[in-house]
């Protein structure tokens, strides 16, 4: 598990350089998460939420468990073929994506581990080359899995809801989030777990939070 308090350097430096964030910030509290130690079962994760409620991709997850016995790796997905996934109601164009990265990691078991040692753009361009990884993956790899610091999910659903209501606006063009975003570097991945647990846990719906949103929107 990793934490971090409001005395946190990190999280002392958000809050002096965005007085929104700072809101949900302090309305929260500490952060505590635990980081996915399981790239593997991360990605086939995340490819089978692409397009997909939580609750749907998680009933599907738990599909792919039980045909795999509780134990999801390369092999007991190559034991699978793809109507066995299709069957779970995995996309035939998401099975395909399935069992080619199962069928990559069988041959270089250690393809996740060499990527530690990359940058973030040139994670985000390996991944990307993968069938079934965009954008969006690479960087809920780079957040969630390798823990880097300072990665800005502009390309995410969920974090721009979140930023929508936050900053009082419709426009997410990635030129215009990365710009008003610009002041959480380098701990935009801390700012934007920070907005996850917004959405989580209901602070959108804040009776007090909204108040004082609206107060600052107030005297734009």
């Amino acid at each position: 598990m990793k934490t971090y308090t409001l005395n946190s350097p990190e999280i002392q430096a958000l809050c002096d350089s965005d007085t929104r964030l700072a809101l949900v910030i302090r309305h929260y509290g500490d952060l505590t998460y635990a980081i996915d130690i399981d790239p593997f079962t991360h990605i086939i994760k995340n490819i089978i939420g692409q397009m997909l409620s939580r609750k749907a991709a998680n009933a599907v997850v738990s599909r792919l468990y039980s045909l795999c016995n509780n134990v999801l790796t390369p092999f007991t997905i190559g034991r699978l073929d793809i109507l066995a996934l299709r069957d779970i109601g995995i996309s035939r164009q998401k099975a395909e994506y399935i069992m080619q990265m199962a069928s990559l990691l069988r041959e270089q078991p250690d393809y996740f581990k060499l990527l530690e040692f990359l940058s973030d753009e040139e994670i985000i361009k390996r991944l990307t080359m993968l069938r079934g990884i965009g954008a969006w993956s690479a960087k809920m790899y780079l957040i969630f899995v390798l823990d880097r610091p300072d990665i800005l999910p502009y390309e995410d659903g969920a974090f721009l809801q979140v930023y929508k209501w936050l900053y009082a606006t419709d426009d997410v063009k990635p030129t215009s989030v990365k710009e008003r975003c610009a002041p959480w570097s380098p701990y935009s991945s801390i700012a934007a777990r920070y907005m996850y647990r917004a959405l989580d846990n209901g602070l959108m719906k804040d009776t007090k939070l909204n108040a004082k949103l609206a107060k600052m929107n107030s005297n734009l």
